[in-house]
């Protein structure tokens, strides 16, 4: 078992809760641990807490005026204005109590792992409580209040002058991250994401490719849907190393969003968990090959979190830590402990039957036009070479 990694955890993060119909659901932290920990995958030694990140620290991305709006909202003095100004008490992120708290222990945690990997050798930290891409700076949007993973990557830039590399393979575009710093020729960010023609947030097309000095360091791969493991496989693979030859990060920071399996609600990708398992070697390997191994994940979207979740993110894990399961069973343990819990029948494999979902009619329509758009995205790198 490899103690190069760290893993984040805390119990506050489990207070990062809109309401009990809401579909984000922070359970999935507590099913992941427990599946990792039924499998004798995690030590002790390796869990390590999150904090609750700082005004200032929240400043680094957001505006001062959206931060005591959330604040407002979190005590009690909501104000109907804020849902227009602020996108608070909506829909898609209604307020509650002390949800400037809860959403300061998700930043802290990903600060944490950054702290952790640059200042005392760890090479690797995961914080699955993390991954909130679409917080913008003064607005909140689709389920994220405050956006940890571009709070991470201004803190690592300020405090450690690190060229940093974003890759989102989230089934929604890394929209707010992307904003972020679509200007900064030191942060370079990558989403494969479901393309927004069917998808919110919409953005996320090939020509966004930066602005001023930033230009060239905006890379997207907006996906058909009903994307397969092989197509998003070799669009991953074929951007991802590309990408990261150009940029030559000093740090990786991968948002693990698990919503483009096949059985999201949210999603119209049909990807299985073999998909979940590639994507973190991938992000192992090139973090070793370009940043001393400094490589930084998070969580992100994943909806349904009894059959997919634990095991797509323990599998980041698993990878981190060089370990495996191939041909070994989920632990009947950990089943029994769930399955009362829903109605869905509990996975008993680490990966998905071959006959998961029927055959896809327009496979080969959706392939070449997702190899199309791969070419079309890492055509922005030639030209500039």
């Amino acid at each position: 078992m490899n103690f190069d990694a760290a893993y984040i955890y805390s119990p506050e993060q489990l207070n990062y809760k809109f309401s009990d119909e809401h579909p984000f659901n922070q359970k999935r932290l507590i099913l992941t641990k427990d599946l990792l920990e039924k499998v004798h995958a995690i030590d002790p030694k390796h869990v390590l807490p999150a904090r609750m990140a700082t005004d200032e620290e929240l400043l680094y991305i957001h505006d001062p005026d959206y931060v005591e709006a959330v604040k407002a909202s979190s005590s009690g003095k909501f104000r109907s204005s804020y849902s227009l100004t602020y996108g608070l008490g909506t829909e898609d992120t209604p307020i509650f109590p002390n949800m400037h708290e809860a959403a300061a222990w998700l930043v802290g945690g990903t600060l944490s792992a950054v702290d952790l990997v640059f200042e005392h050798g760890y090479k690797h930290a995961l914080n699955l409580g993390g991954g909130l891409h679409h917080g913008f700076r003064g607005k909140a949007s689709g389920f994220c209040i405050y956006n940890d993973s571009s709070i991470a990557i201004e803190y690592m830039r300020r405090k450690y002058n690190a060229r940093v590399l974003y890759v989102d393979t989230d089934a929604h575009h890394g929209d707010g991250v992307q904003w972020a710093f679509y200007d900064d020729p030191n942060v370079c960010t990558l989403s494969i994401h479901e393309s927004g023609r069917f998808l919110f947030p919409g953005t996320g097309n090939v020509n966004e490719r930066g602005d001023g000095e930033g230009y060239g360091y905006s890379f997207n791969v907006p996906l058909e849907a009903f994307t397969e493991d092989e197509s998003f496989l070799f669009a991953y693979e074929k951007t991802f190393r590309a990408v990261a030859d150009y940029f030559k990060p000093d740090v990786i920071i991968t948002q693990n969003g698990a919503d483009s399996h096949y059985y999201d609600p949210l999603t119209h990708l049909c990807g299985t968990l073999n998909l979940f398992h590639q994507i973190p070697k991938l992000a192992h390997e090139l973090a070793h090959q370009y940043c001393e191994g400094r490589w930084i994940a998070v969580g992100g979207g994943g909806y349904d979190i009894w059959r997919v979740v634990p095991r797509a993110w323990a599998a980041i894990w698993l990878e981190m830590t060089n370990q495996s399961m191939k041909g070994k069973p989920i632990p009947s343990s950990w089943i029994d402990k769930w399955q009362k819990e829903t109605e869905n029948v509990l996975p008993a494999s680490w990966l998905d039957e071959p006959t998961l979902y029927p055959k896809i009619p327009r496979k080969e329509v959706i392939t070449q036009k997702n190899e199309r758009t791969v070419m079309n995205t890492l055509k922005l790198i030639h030209d500039i070479i």
